[in-house]
């Protein structure tokens, strides 16, 4: 039997474990400006492995202008189980290790490091690793019987990678009690402390995801990519700094074609026109 980060347990043999090897671990598919990343490892429960890790990698790093949109979607029961333990376990050496968490750290980072913005679409459980990667997306809508943790500490490991995405979406208290106790938390509740912009009952998660996209491909692309570089430069800086990097912000995307679209729109009363969606 094999067991995932967050207990939960596969009764398939171990031989049967595995997912079928003609698959990928990742699936992709683009359409209207709209990159959905799948992950696709449901017999492990989606956790993310060093192929699927180097698979998010290269979808991240090979986009171009005309995604707008990054959705990040999973097959499956769960959403991501958090990192593979039967690989870890089965490579007990310290810069293997190092290794498998600069490439995680260098996801979640490109994650923030893109124009576009992440919605984390989640069904079922993410935890750990998993609750990190839906820490480390700009939107996250889940469905109403999801739940989260980082519930290594229950298995002598805590959760330390998690906790720096963790800890920059919930208050110290709430997230330091998520960190410490290992315990679940509902949809409802991951909502009301900050991980998730909103929960929604299963059979409508696609048409919210969609509104997300649809809502964000309406919007001038150099007003949505400034918006995304700006928010993370300023959000760790001292508050003069910030206003400081804040008004360059704003006056480079003042000579933008669009910005000038968009007020003389205002003005007169009319949709505007964009010329760089």
């Amino acid at each position: 039997m094999s067991s995932t980060s967050d207990g939960m347990t596969n009764d398939k043999p171990d031989d049967q474990v595995s997912s079928n090897e003609d698959e990928p671990v990742l699936v992709q598919l683009s359409a209207q400006g709209v990159l959905t990343l799948t992950l696709n490892r449901p017999e492990q429960f989606n956790s993310l492995s060093q192929s699927m890790l180097s698979a998010l990698q290269a979808a991240l790093d090979g986009m171009d202008d005309s995604v707008r949109v990054v959705v990040i979607a999973a097959h499956g029961r769960a959403f991501c189980a958090g990192h593979d333990l039967r690989e870890m376990r089965a490579n007990i050496d310290e810069q293997w290790q190092r290794a498998l968490f600069r490439q995680c750290s260098k996801v979640m980072q490109t994650l923030i490091d893109i124009p576009q913005p992440v919605i984390a679409k989640v069904q079922g459980v993410a935890a750990a690793a998993g609750c990190q990667l839906v820490a480390n997306c700009d939107l996250a809508v889940a469905a109403e019987d999801a739940s989260f943790g980082v519930s290594g500490i229950n298995l002598g490991l805590f959760c330390s990678t998690p906790s720096v995405a963790l800890t920059r979406n919930l208050s110290r208290k709430r997230a330091f009690q998520m960190l410490m106790s290992g315990e679940y938390i509902s949809a409802r509740t991951a909502v009301d402390w900050g991980l998730l912009n909103d929960s929604v009952p299963l059979e409508s998660l696609d048409a919210a995801i969609e509104n997300w996209c649809k809502t964000i491909c309406a919007k001038p692309c150099v007003a949505v990519s400034t918006g995304k570089r700006l928010f993370y430069a300023q959000i760790e800086q001292p508050l003069s700094e910030a206003y400081e990097l804040a008004g360059e912000a704003m006056a480079c995307n003042m000579m933008a074609e669009d910005a000038s679209e968009g007020i003389d729109a205002f003005f007169e009363k009319r949709p505007p026109n964009w010329t760089h969606r």
